[in-house]
C-alpha cells in the first residue's frame, strides 16, 4: 500500500465472498468473536461494518499439519 493509499474497506457481503463464507456465517462469527476484524463506520448500532483486506487475509491464514493442532473451542 502507498502512502497517501487508502486500506481496502470490504462490506459484509463482499468480505463473505472473499473468504468463500455465507454473509450470516461471517456476521455469527463476529458475535461469538472467533471472526476477522472488523470496525464500524459511524456511531450506534446501525453503523456499517467493514473489513479491511489485510486483516481478512491475516485472519484466513492459518495453517494446520493435523486436526490436533486446532484451537481448543472453550465451553
Amino acid at each position: 500500500m502507498k502512502p497517501n493509499e487508502a486500506p481496502a474497506l470490504l462490506k459484509t457481503s463482499e468480505a463473505a465472498d472473499f473468504l468463500r463464507l455465507s454473509p450470516r456465517t461471517l456476521e455469527r462469527l463476529r458475535v461469538q468473536g472467533t471472526g476477522p476484524k472488523y470496525m464500524k463506520a459511524g456511531p450506534g448500532l446501525r453503523a456499517r461494518v467493514l473489513y479491511e483486506l489485510n486483516d481478512l487475509n491475516a485472519w484466513v491464514i492459518r495453517r494446520y499439519t493435523s486436526t490436533s493442532e486446532y484451537p481448543r473451542r472453550q465451553q
